[in-house]
């Protein structure tokens, strides 16, 4: 079978065998930690910047104090609050001197990341490994025929709501009961 002829399911079993490689313990440890920060801050640059959007949205409609660093109407980042950053690479220009602001502020840092011992992870207080591009086949078993970093970009998405359902478990919260904080002018 040709990839082009179902590419949805390549791409379905490759998130299959990058979720059988996520470390359940620090998924556990970045749930803890959104609900025990002050307030929430996520960053990201590109398609990975678009995926801690989507989660900063979910964080939102569970009423979480949650914001996209960069966004004008962003709050200064403080002591107890906690910066999200994702990033493939942990390399990201722009996001390096986020990590390191942010530490020096007092604030706890998380990277979701497939490089722990990047700059961005070595800023990190805690570190989710994430598994996702094909410079990472070499080193890793989540190889991909998906071009750069799709895989990266959908696990960290994926990441993303399972630690929002974590949280609506946690805090005996529907879906239903979310819709309070949705958008109403659209």
């Amino acid at each position: 079978m040709k990839t082009s002829d179902a590419g949805y399911a390549v791409i379905l079993k490759e998130l299959q065998q990058a979720a059988a490689q996520l470390d359940q313990g620090q998924l556990t440890y970045l749930a803890e930690a959104v609900s025990s920060a002050g307030r929430v801050f996520v960053a990201g640059a590109g398609r990975s910047g678009l995926m801690m959007r989507a989660f900063a949205m979910r964080l939102m409609h569970m009423g979480i104090d949650v914001y996209v660093v960069g966004e004008t109407v962003t709050r200064s980042l403080g002591k107890g609050d906690l910066l999200l950053i994702g990033s493939g690479s942990g390399e990201t220009k722009s996001l390096v001197p986020m990590a390191e602001k942010a530490q020096a502020i007092g604030a706890v840092v998380g990277a979701l990341t497939l490089a722990p011992e990047s700059t961005i992870g070595r800023n990190a207080d805690f570190v989710v490994k994430l598994p996702g591009t094909p410079k990472d086949q070499a080193e890793h078993e989540a190889s991909t025929v998906q071009p750069m970093g799709s895989l990266f970009e959908q696990i960290l998405l994926i990441v993303g709501d399972a630690v929002i359902l974590s949280l609506m478990e946690k805090q005996e919260l529907s879906g239903k009961a979310m819709y309070g904080n949705h958008a109403n002018l659209e």
